[in-house]
């Protein structure tokens, strides 16, 4: 007995290891058979998570991956002898209905008891949501190629990859054409990895996951550094992530870069000693549930996630992963690794030949990702990678007619045509392979700090280089230049470790009243967006910063609202106090969306490390002159503590994307709901020409000359209206045409006006002298006044002579000078009015359509971004 006592600790320690290093294995999904649902649940508002349930009409089936308290839960269709019928409607009635009596009584009793039930279990409910299967899209569409230097700088001749093969004992046969890694060509441009080689300095106890389509674990090239234990099949539910479909190649390419082995097949990876697991979930249509556990999946050992896939790289989607996947990123950066963070690779996408950017991907402009475009063995920019502010660094990949070679699905089998920014993602991941296993101490921040401090700046001639606040240099293309793998690796060995993360999210700022107040509703207030731009400050103070515990900034993210009936001819632009503009959206010539931006967070890291006291701006223009109406933003800081002993842990909120949107001093768990959407495999949007199309080094990535210090002043009052930008009109040949045809319209209106008067005046008093009618019986055509009325309602205005036959004939007649001057009043205002048809070109030429209908008598009358997988 003593001796069971004696060894219970151990035991219960041992079970909780085994609990913290073993992968949960998620239960396989039915849906044809049953209704699957997401339920957040909050244990310390009082009801049980069975009650809950039990409410709700659903059964608990399992925990969604390592998110506590986040359930997946499910309730069984209704069969009938045809078809299965759901019962989706049924589960949702009875959460609406419990959400009725939480809200509403109609008796003291019903109060008392079944409404205070309602309340505790509802409240007790924090989210509650379907989930849907949709399918996630790859990104195997990288065009450009780069190879690392040889084993030392001055063997640079056509035959150095045969000389560090045989100095390292490479045997491999395809390691000669991997000019990533060796390019006699370009020496400058690879991964400059193999001097670590000779340090020994190969990955070895690292773990990457590749969330992928799948990983051939049979391929020799991959099956000694294949970890079975943490990886899974999240399409099919089954325990290895078994390439199934003719085009699951992108994963078992992606994983030939970081962790091949040396031998006799194919080539190397960049840490050939390192780890590769496989999560599939490209190979069909999966819930957000079951993304949110793949990004978690084995977090606890697994230090890198390879994601090189994303929206729709087509020039016209904007989307963002759900709240559920959000929450599985925040917990994977917060407890991953034993709280160093899991390191999140995203390629930054291929869509730039459609005018794409990457700050309209939430996976590539999150924070916590580091995101990596492309550039070829040339060092050039590839056409199809993605430019933007989030962009941290470039990788090597194909183009100019070079792509990478990596391992195929296929014992022995090889792939020479790798490429895309799906490739350049995981030469990058197995670069930070190679930094942790000599610093398994770098948290997630340090890995981004690297990549900033160490990259090298490439083209320097580019002008799409920009200085920033701290003298460095930054490009929408390429970053903040290309991953130098000894560089990074050699600053990683002596590394100080950054402090805690800080935080700093003041109220949003409502531009007239501008409000966005539920997910479904409409924005209200705001101002026209005008000519020249709508433009809105915010200043931070030093006492602001200190009562945020923030030293310095890294990342910032800023929240807009914006109404419009063309996304695509947007454009937004930050400028900092220091003159640093960061642009977060040029215009996109395939987005014709008319949602406009509902409260979307765009992100620059082009402010890092800046000081960010002062004047920060926004700038919102309208490309096209479509309508659109700036409604609000919010302004988002993220860096260093200044004191690391008051550190808080970051809460995911889920009420951001509304306006008013309240400064988050301590921020509340609540959640919002997930976007339906498919993630296309990489191969569907890489270009046939990816390998062979020359790249560029010579043009920015984003029309338009930086403005540097010279920050717009420009910012109209709501009380200015759609006049404030009068001056400019003349500077508009379209307005300056529209304005000629308004005069001209008047002009012929008024000539009209007179003839027809002199006319009828002459038959009006020719009829009186024959006929000899008293003028006070006349009506309708012989009285003047009554013609200027008509003329006036051909103007849409209303006559002050309404009153005429009260007065008598002689007082009308001598009143005749006096109409006319009102006439050219009331014509005078409609002039000043005329910018009134800016904004709305249709109903100003429904305007001068009805003019020219009046003076000539014979004119007649008076793009989910994402698909639902069932569409797939």
């Amino acid at each position: 007995m003593r001796l069971c006592l004696f060894h219970l600790p151990w035991l219960l320690l041992f079970l909780l290891v085994a609990e913290l290093t073993c992968s949960y294995s998620p239960e396989k999904r039915s849906y044809l058979t049953h209704d699957y649902f997401v339920l957040e649940h909050n244990p310390a508002a009082g009801a049980s998570l069975d009650e809950c349930a039990g409410e709700l009409g659903v059964e608990v089936e399992e925990q969604v991956g390592e998110i506590r308290n986040l359930w997946l839960v499910r309730s069984a269709k209704a069969m009938s002898r045809i078809r299965a019928r759901s019962t989706e409607d049924s589960v949702h009635t009875r959460y609406e209905s419990l959400r009725t009596r939480a809200a509403t009584s109609n008796s003291f009793w019903v109060r008392s008891h079944h409404q205070r039930s309602a309340r505790r279990i509802l409240s007790s409910i924090n989210y509650f949501e379907e989930q849907v299967p949709r399918r996630r899209n790859k990104r195997d569409d990288a065009h450009i190629q780069r190879a690392p230097p040889p084993t030392t700088p001055a063997d640079q001749t056509p035959d150095a990859s045969t000389s560090v093969a045989a100095h390292l004992g490479i045997s491999d046969p395809l390691f000669t054409s991997q000019w990533h890694i060796i390019n006699p060509d370009y020496p400058e441009h690879m991964m400059n990895v193999t001097g670590l080689w000779e340090m020994g300095i190969t990955g070895r106890g690292v773990i990457t996951s590749l969330v992928d389509d799948g990983l051939d674990y049979n391929n020799r090239d991959l099956a000694e550094n294949f970890d079975a234990a943490h990886s899974y099949d999240f399409n099919d539910h089954t325990d290895l992530p078994t390439p199934v479909l003719a085009d699951d190649r992108h994963g078992t390419r992606c994983a030939g870069q970081i962790g091949a082995v040396k031998n006799d097949v194919c080539g190397v990876g960049l840490a050939y000693e390192s780890k590769i697991a496989g999560v599939r979930i490209l190979s069909g249509p999966i819930t957000d549930v079951d993304e949110a556990a793949a990004l978690n999946y084995g977090f606890h050992n697994v230090s890198i996630y390879s994601c090189s896939w994303g929206p729709p790289d087509d020039g016209k989607s904007m989307e963002a992963p759900s709240y559920i996947i959000q929450k599985a990123v925040v917990n994977g950066i917060q407890n991953g690794r034993g709280g160093k963070g899991s390191i999140f690779v995203f390629a930054s996408g291929n869509g730039a030949m459609f005018g794409d950017q990457c700050n309209f991907d939430g996976y590539t402009n999150s924070i916590y990702s580091v995101t990596v475009a492309a550039v070829d063995y040339k060092g050039l920019h590839p056409y199809y990678s993605e430019a933007c502010a989030a962009n941290m660094v470039v990788a090597y990949s194909s183009g100019s007619g070079k792509s990478i070679v990596t391992s195929d699905v296929g014992d022995g089998k090889c792939s020479n045509s790798h490429g895309g920014t799906s490739a350049a993602a995981p030469n990058a991941a197995g670069v930070f392979a190679l930094a942790l296993s000599v610093r398994p101490d770098l948290s997630w921040r340090d890995i981004q700090h690297l990549c900033v401090r160490t990259a090298e700046k490439i083209n320097p001639e580019d002008p799409d280089w920009e200085r920033t606040a701290t003298g460095g240099s930054f490009s929408y293309k390429y970053g903040y230049g290309q991953l130098n793998a000894y560089a990074f690796v050699t600053a990683a060995q002596n590394w100080s470790l950054v402090k805690p993360q800080a935080w700093f999210h003041p109220s949003a700022i409502q531009i007239n009243n501008g409000s966005l107040l539920d997910e479904e509703g409409e924005m209200t207030g705001g101002v026209p967006i005008i000519r020249g731009g709508i433009s809105s400050t915010f200043t931070v103070t030093q006492e602001m910063m200190e009562q945020h515990n923030l030293e310095d900034i890294e990342h910032v993210t800023v929240r807009v609202w914006i109404s419009h009936t063309k996304r695509g001819d947007v454009e937004v632009e930050l400028f900092s106090p220091n003159g640093i503009r960061s642009v977060l959206a040029a215009p996109r010539s395939q987005d014709f969306d008319n949602t406009g931006f509902r409260g979307w967070r765009f992100m620059s890291i082009k402010h890092w490390g800046e000081n960010p006291l002062g004047q920060w701006t926004i700038k919102v223009s309208d490309q096209e002159g479509q309508n659109g109406t700036f409604h609000g933003w919010r302004l988002m800081f993220w860096g260093s503590t200044i004191d690391a002993s008051k550190a808080k842990t970051y809460v995911l909120p889920n009420d951001e994307h509304l306006l008013p949107s309240l400064e988050e001093p301590e921020s509340i768990d609540i959640p919002t709901s997930p976007i339906t959407k498919i993630l296309p495999k990489p191969t569907l949007g890489l270009p046939d020409d990816h390998e062979s199309a020359e790249g560029e080094a010579n043009r920015p990535a984003f029309s338009g000359k930086p403005t540097g210090s010279a920050i717009p002043t420009m910012t109209p009052t709501p009380d200015e209206g759609w006049f404030s930008d009068m001056s400019n009109l003349v500077y508009s040949s379209r307005w300056f045409f529209v304005a000629l045809s308004v005069v001209l319209l008047f002009g012929i209106g008024a000539g009209v006006f007179f003839w027809r008067r002199r006319v009828r005046r002459r038959a009006a008093y020719s009829s009186l002298a024959v006929e000899d009618v008293a003028m006070t019986s006349v009506t309708g055509t012989v009285r003047p006044g009554v013609r200027a009325k008509e003329l006036y309602d051909a103007f849409g205005e209303v006559s002050d002579d309404e009153d005429v036959d009260e007065e008598g004939p002689m007082l009308e007649a001598s009143r005749r000078p006096e109409i006319h001057s009102g006439f050219l009043d009331d014509d005078e205002e409609s002039a000043e009015g005329t910018p009134r048809y800016r904004d709305d070109p249709e109903a100003g030429d429904d305007e001068q359509r009805h003019l020219t209908a009046e003076v000539r008598p014979d004119s007649a009358g008076s793009g989910s971004s994402w698909d639902h997988a069932s569409q797939a």
